[in-house]
């Protein structure tokens, strides 16, 4: 299970090193892909394909699942967790989530992980904290 907020900076060559905590978990091999509100979605090739199963269980008779599947599977992209934890982020990927800087922050989100943009991140969660309790409310 991925869980936690790590600041890290992206190298030269757009690899972000994984925390410590996860690198065991990710050491397999992870995709990485488009996620919601610009950010990128980290996952095992295992928690990949049981998403994937999910989608191909939506009928492509709806414009919405169709639009979905494709920016999904079109820009996810297989990539190897090096010896010292780095992973690569493609380049079209970093432009999607805007991660033209240097700081990212990575979360853990259980099955996955996402990364974002530091300042995306901070003006997400600002705007999220004050909703929580209620967003919890409606959860239940």
């Amino acid at each position: 299970m991925l869980l936690g907020e790590f600041t890290h900076t992206l190298d030269a060559k757009g690899r972000v090193f994984l925390p410590a905590k996860w690198r065991e978990e990710l050491a397999g091999g992870v995709v990485v892909t488009a996620g919601q509100e610009r950010c990128l979605f980290v996952m095992t090739k295992e928690a990949f394909s049981r998403r994937a199963a999910q989608l191909e269980e939506l009928s492509s008779d709806q414009k919405a699942n169709r639009d979905y599947k494709r920016m999904f599977f079109s820009s996810a992209s297989e990539e190897a967790v090096d010896k010292s934890g780095r992973m690569p982020i493609p380049a079209g990927l970093r432009r999607f989530a805007g991660l033209e800087g240097k700081e990212v922050v990575l979360i853990g989100v259980s099955d996955r992980a996402e990364i974002w943009d530091r300042d995306s991140w901070s003006g997400y969660k600002g705007s999220v904290e004050e909703a929580y309790a209620q967003i919890a409310d409606e959860l239940t």
